[in-house]
This record gives structure tokens, sequence and C-alpha cells, in this order.
């Protein structure tokens, strides 16, 4: 059979609009990864119009 290989710890995914990050193993040995995505556009809060 073929043996484990070390897990290895891949860096950091940096883009414009999102990071990636690399998880730990789970009891199965699936590394998945988390992703963070930055805000496209920023929020800004309501002002009601002056009357004429």
């Amino acid at each position: 059979m073929s043996e484990q290989k070390p897990n290895t710890q891949v860096p950091d995914g940096h883009t414009p609009y999102y990071t990636t990050r690399q998880k730990a193993p789970n009891e199965k040995g699936f590394v998945g990864y988390e992703t963070d995505w930055k805000p496209f556009q920023k929020e800004v809060e309501y002002q009601t119009p002056k009357k004429p």
C-alpha cells in the first residue's frame, strides 16, 4: 500500500477580492480551505434629502 505523506502547509493565497487559508486536516485526512471575501462596496448610512 502507499505510505502517507507528511502534511505540508500551503501558504495563504491573496487576491484583490479574497484570501484563502488552509484548514487543519480532519480525521479522514481531508484538508480544506477557508475563504475570506473582502467587501466589494461600502455601505453608507441613508440620509434623508433636504426639503425644497
